[in-house]
C-alpha cells in the first residue's frame, strides 16, 4: 500500500480507500448486503492490506453504515490509525431542517454521526449535496465552527458544479475558514467530464480529488455484456446501470481488458492504476463485495502504467457535449 497526502494538506491517507456504502444494507438490495457482523472480514482485509482511509455517509442505509463502522471498525486498531470520513446534507427524512446545509441541520448532524460512529470526530467532513437555499458563508461559517469544536480535523465537498466549490474555497480565503481539502466526485475511465473544470480547479487549489465508483459500478471489471446483464450478481441485478453504458465506453473496457491480459493482472486493477497515475487523485473510494477484491484493489498501487499505455486506454473515450457557459 502506498500513502499520499490528502491535497495539499498534512492529512496522510492509503492511496486506496474502502467506502461504507455496503456497510448495513443487509436486506435492502442483493449484493453489497452487509450486517455488523458479515462487514467484519472486509474491514480486516482492509487493515491487512494497509488501508487506513474509510468513507461513509450519514445517509447511507438510513445510519447504519457509520453505525456498523462505529462498532466493527473503530475497535479494531487504536483511533488515531484511522481516517474516517464522513459525509451530511442529503435528507435523512422528510421533516423540516433534516436536509440541507443550514446550520440547525449541519450541528444536529455532525453530533449524530459521531454518536453512531461511537468516536469523539472524524477525520473529514464533506457536505454530501448542496441545497438551493442555503447561502454557501452560513454552510462555511458552520463548518468551520465544527472544527474550531475539534468534532472536524479536516472538511470537503462532494459532487457540485466546480464554480459552486469554487465559491466555497473563495469564501473559505476571504474569512479565514476551515479549507476544503477533498473532492469526493464521479471519476472513472468511461466517466470523465470532471476533467473539464472540477479537477482542473482541484489542482490549481490543491485540493485532492477522492472519486467514488472508480470501476463505474462494476463496469470496468469487464464482466458486463453489450447485449445486456452479466456475470456477477451486480451486473444482473443493478437496476441503476441498466442503459448507462455507452457503445464507445465498452471499447474502453475493451482496451481495459486487453491491457490487464497483457499484465497479468484483473481488469479492476488497470482501471484503478489509471486513476492513481493522475496526479489530482489522492486515492478512489472502493467497494467490495468479496474479501478478497480489497488486497487486489491495494496492489493496484504498485502497478505502473506507461505514457502509451495511459494513451491507449483513454483513446476511445467520447466526452458528452460541453456545460453550457
Amino acid at each position: 500500500m502506498k500513502y499520499v497526502q490528502l491535497g495539499r494538506s498534512g492529512l496522510t491517507i492509503s492511496a486506496i480507500c474502502l467506502g461504507g456504502n455496503s456497510w448495513g444494507a443487509a436486506g435492502r438490495r442483493e449484493w453489497g448486503a452487509f450486517d455488523a457482523a458479515g462487514s467484519r472480514p472486509f474491514f480486516r482485509a482492509a487493515l491487512d492490506a494497509g488501508i487506513t482511509f474509510f468513507d461513509t455517509a450519514d445517509v447511507y442505509n438510513h445510519g447504519d453504515s457509520e453505525s456498523v463502522m462505529g462498532s466493527e471498525l473503530i475497535p479494531m486498531v487504536p483511533r488515531d490509525d484511522l481516517v474516517i470520513s464522513t459525509k451530511i446534507g442529503i435528507p435523512m427524512s422528510g421533516k423540516p431542517n433534516d436536509g440541507g446545509l443550514g446550520r440547525k441541520h449541519l450541528m444536529k448532524s455532525i453530533d449524530a454521526a459521531l454518536k453512531r460512529l461511537k468516536t469523539d470526530y472524524v477525520d473529514l467532513l464533506q457536505v454530501h449535496r448542496l441545497d438551493s437555499h442555503t447561502p454557501l458563508v452560513e454552510t462555511m461559517r458552520a463548518l468551520d465552527d465544527m472544527v474550531k469544536a475539534g468534532k472536524v480535523r479536516y472538511i470537503g465537498g462532494s459532487t457540485m458544479p466546480a464554480y459552486k466549490f469554487a465559491q466555497m474555497i473563495a469564501l473559505a480565503d476571504r474569512y479565514n475558514l476551515a479549507r476544503p481539502i477533498a473532492m469526493q466526485n464521479l471519476y472513472n475511465l468511461v466517466q470523465r467530464e470532471e476533467e473539464r473544470e472540477m479537477l482542473r480547479l482541484c489542482a490549481e487549489e490543491g485540493v485532492g480529488a477522492i472519486p467514488y465508483s472508480p470501476l463505474a459500478r462494476g463496469f470496468l471489471a469487464g464482466n458486463r455484456s453489450r447485449d445486456g446483464g452479466g456475470e456477477t450478481e451486480r451486473a444482473k441485478t443493478d437496476k441503476a446501470a441498466r442503459g448507462l453504458y455507452r457503445p464507445t465506453d465498452f471499447d474502453v473496457v475493451d482496451q481495459v481488458v486487453a491491457l490487464a491480459q497483457q499484465r497479468g493482472v484483473r481488469p479492476t486493477q488497470i482501471a484503478l492504476a489509471w486513476l492513481l497515475h493522475k496526479p489530482v487523485v489522492s486515492a478512489p473510494i472502493i467497494g467490495a463485495t468479496k474479501p478478497e477484491y480489497i488486497a487486489e484493489a491495494a496492489a493496484a498501487t504498485e502497478i505502473a502504467l506507461s505514457v502509451d499505455e495511459i494513451a491507449s486506454l483513454e483513446a476511445p473515450y467520447v466526452f458528452g457535449p460541453a456545460p453550457m457557459t
